[in-house]
């Protein structure tokens, strides 16, 4: 089997791996930046993390956590299967000789690459999860579309197409590029880096599940470090009305959120997003690293 081939499998089968661990941080990550401002005086919808999971268990049950899961692991594949054969492809290009080993610096450069190329598939897919994932938490909010109970992935879709075209599920391109580049930037360069430091420098390939556990989980602590105030932009905008936006665009989203609600503000969910990346990411990078490897 090419490396192509290689990278395609293992990455759709990491990329499964970390979705099922890691949605359900990932809906109380939305519903907690996408919930909208308290009135003067009264709380805030959700008073925190836990208070989100129950609520939504209450409400919706179990099932609840799980919510717009349908469309990233419907697109898991495509997904992943770019990110990292883009990624192993742009090695293949930086590489001296085959099987060289790459320098942390090449490495943040084949992630941001990988990033720019799965942004244009992350946008649409992530789009229709905000939506299904934040329409309990503005339900509340008659001026917002999302108040509409989408009846699952693709009814979100056809509302989506019917008040914007197509083009409206692109809406929030650029906040995701934003997030996308500099952040797998940063994972793939943290993740390659702590394998050559376990690996004492030398061949990563002997590496056991631990390590690559671990290395995986703290780059993807390192990803939400890096960006995470640009993913609370993106599904602000991306929950956001067509027809009447709150926001002009990224940029002022950015300063009204500062404005209204402080750094703070910007941080919105950042527990459940540092607590899913751990785990999910450890899942993703162990289950690709271990299915490349039986491949051969």
């Amino acid at each position: 089997m090419g490396d192509v081939a290689k990278d395609l499998t293992a990455g759709t089968i990491g990329g499964a791996a970390q979705l099922i661990v890691g949605h359900p941080f990932d809906t109380i990550k939305v519903k907690l930046q996408s919930q909208p401002a308290p009135l003067p005086g009264q709380p805030p919808k959700y008073s925190g993390a836990m208070d989100a999971v129950k609520q939504t268990v209450a409400a919706e049950g179990p099932r609840g956590l799980y919510k717009g899961m349908g469309v990233p692991l419907a697109t898991v594949a495509a997904f992943n299967a770019v990110l990292f054969s883009v990624r192993g492809q742009m090695e293949a290009l930086l590489r001296s000789e085959p099987g060289a080993l790459l320098t942390v610096n090449q490495q943040f450069v084949c992630g941001a690459g990988a990033g720019i190329a799965v942004s244009f598939l992350a946008c649409p897919t992530e789009l229709i999860k905000c939506r299904l994932q934040a329409q309990s938490a503005l339900a509340s909010s008659s001026a917002s579309s999302v108040a509409v109970k989408y009846g699952g992935p693709m009814d979100v879709a056809k509302h989506v197409i019917c008040e914007a075209g197509t083009k409206g599920l692109f809406k929030g391109m650029f906040p995701t590029l934003a997030r996308e580049v500099p952040g797998n930037a940063v994972l793939f360069g943290v993740y390659e880096a702590l394998k050559q430091y376990f690996a004492g420098g030398q061949d990563t390939s002997g590496l056991g599940r631990g390590p690559l556990m671990l290395a995986g989980g703290l780059g993807g602590a390192a990803f939400w470090l890096a960006v995470y105030p640009t993913d609370v932009v993106k599904s602000v905008i991306q929950v956001g009305d067509y027809k009447n936006p709150k926001y002009s665009g990224s940029v002022d989203a950015f300063r009204k959120i500062l404005a209204s609600e402080g750094i703070k503000g910007l941080y919105r969910g950042f527990g459940p997003a540092m607590a899913r990346s751990v785990p999910a990411n450890a899942a993703c990078f162990l289950a690709y690293e271990m299915t490349k490897s039986s491949l051969g």
